[in-house]
């Protein structure tokens, strides 16, 4: 008897993918235990479909990246016209293309005051390996060779090539490849409900971001070349740091002539509630990292933002930058997110989360505060967690960090919601293009998951 399943059917994509297909991020036993891939087939707004023809409200927009929701029948027509035009040419030895150019121009002007510069990349990985690249560079041209150690923090994410995982502040991620390599270096994140204690969050807001200073004075300024920080640490579990946290950091940064990097690539193109999560707590950078919703994840594009200050010193003392991608400024991408932005504002979409969609989804998560697995909830604008935890009254987490997390999630899929643990948070991050009645229903599946979760944990 032949045991091959019928092509195109769950069992056959599975099979195939189970033989060939190494996943980002997945431990394969287990996905092997578990039956193999969940496999999507379609998706429009903000519902995915599977082979098995299950509908799931996507909370978490693709990996914080699908903005404007699936489906968008101008993004797939301004890239075929690209195509057709001009599907390819690089950028390298002072050539351009016109979608390329015209990007650069909106983002100069969406992002905040003194980003003038734009330089292409594929990726948030990548974007974050051409600032170490530009950093280093910058200060040999000053003059100032030692400045060459990055600060970061606990449970930041800024991509997975080795100088990313080396900003990063996670220790799996390290413990695999020998990771980080000289001359990077982690302090204290801003995550009030496990480092703040009996501390207001204005106070710990001040003391994390003290941990910056102690650091450089430690390492000596002459020695560090910059600090990197994500203006929400969304794949840390969402961690939004007390709203004096962030003007002490840029204080201390120009005190000590530290260089300050945003990586928006989750807060950015409105998922706070403004353009950039710099907008909303004030960051001056002198970087910022760009990718995910500056195409709505239609097309891999990333983008670096360049400050004044560093541009100039590139451009009158650095002679040829020997650093660049073979898709940098791909016309094909860089034409996508044109008409992503051009949607975005047509649509108001930044300003809908900020005034509508965020706050709705603030309440109804503040509505589960009362839940037992509770101890805090956390958002701003579409991005949200609520973290788990065994004992809310000493906020004492779970024996086997990641348990309930795993567990919960895995209810939220069976219920027809898409939502990411990390340790034992539950994050959200949906298309801003999401409704209030489908907030609606995506808190009552998270709602029902946390009752099941609880459940098979025994707490109720």
């Amino acid at each position: 008897m032949n045991s091959t399943p019928i092509r195109n059917t769950t069992a056959h994509w599975r099979q195939v993918d189970a033989a060939h297909h190494l996943h980002p991020f997945t431990d394969h036993r287990e996905l092997a235990a578990a039956g193999g891939s969940r496999v999507i087939t379609s998706a429009r707004g903000v519902t995915l479909t599977d082979s098995e023809g299950q509908n799931l409200i996507d909370g978490m927009a693709g990996l914080w990246c699908v903005n404007v929701g699936y489906g968008r029948e101008e993004l797939a027509k301004v890239a075929y016209e690209q195509m057709l035009e001009l599907p390819y040419y690089n950028t390298f030895f002072g050539t351009a293309t016109p979608s390329s150019i015209e990007l650069s121009e909106r983002l100069a002007e969406l992002t905040p005051k003194g980003l003038s510069r734009v330089f292409y990349g594929v990726s948030g990985s990548d974007a974050n390996d051409t600032i170490v690249r530009a950093v280093r560079h910058f200060w040999n041209l000053e003059g100032k060779p030692g400045k060459k150690t990055f600060i970061s923090r606990e449970y930041a994410y800024h991509g997975s090539t080795m100088a990313a995982v080396s900003l990063c502040g996670m220790s799996a991620m390290h413990g695999q490849a020998d990771l980080p390599l000289p001359g990077f270096e982690h302090i204290m994140p801003p995550y009030w409900y496990d480092y703040g204690g009996d501390q207001t969050p204005e106070d710990f807001g001040i003391e994390a971001a003290q941990a910056l200073e102690d650091k450089i004075l430690e390492l000596g300024a002459d020695n560090v070349a910059a600090f990197i920080g994500e203006p929400i640490q969304g794949a840390g579990a969402v961690i939004v740091p007390p709203e004096t946290y962030w003007p002490e950091i840029q204080r201390i940064c120009r005190k000590h002539d530290i260089l300050l990097i945003a990586d928006e690539v989750i807060c950015g193109f409105g998922r706070t509630g403004e353009w950039f999560g710099s907008g909303y707590y004030g960051i001056e950078p002198d970087f910022m990292t760009l990718a995910k919703g500056i195409t709505s994840g239609y097309l891999p594009l990333s983008a670096v933002m360049v400050g004044d200050r560093v541009a100039k010193t590139l451009h009158d003392k650095g002679g040829e930058f020997y650093h660049g991608y073979t898709y940098s400024g791909h016309p094909v991408c860089c034409a996508v997110a044109l008409k992503n932005i051009e949607i975005m504002e047509r649509e108001n979409l930044v300003e809908r989360t900020r005034e509508e969609t965020g706050p709705h989804l603030a309440a109804l998560l503040d509505g589960l505060r009362d839940h037992p697995l509770v101890g805090e909830v956390r958002s701003l604008g579409l991005l949200g967690a609520v973290e788990m935890v065994k004992d809310k009254a000493t906020r004492t987490h779970f024996d086997k960090p990641g348990k309930a997390g795993t567990i919960c999630r895995d209810h939220c899929f069976a219920n027809g919601g898409v939502m990411r643990a990390v340790r034992d948070c539950m994050v959200l991050s949906p298309p801003l293009t999401i409704s209030k009645q489908e907030l609606d229903t995506l808190i009552g599946i998270l709602r029902k998951s946390l009752d099941r979760t609880a459940e098979d944990l025994g707490v109720i």
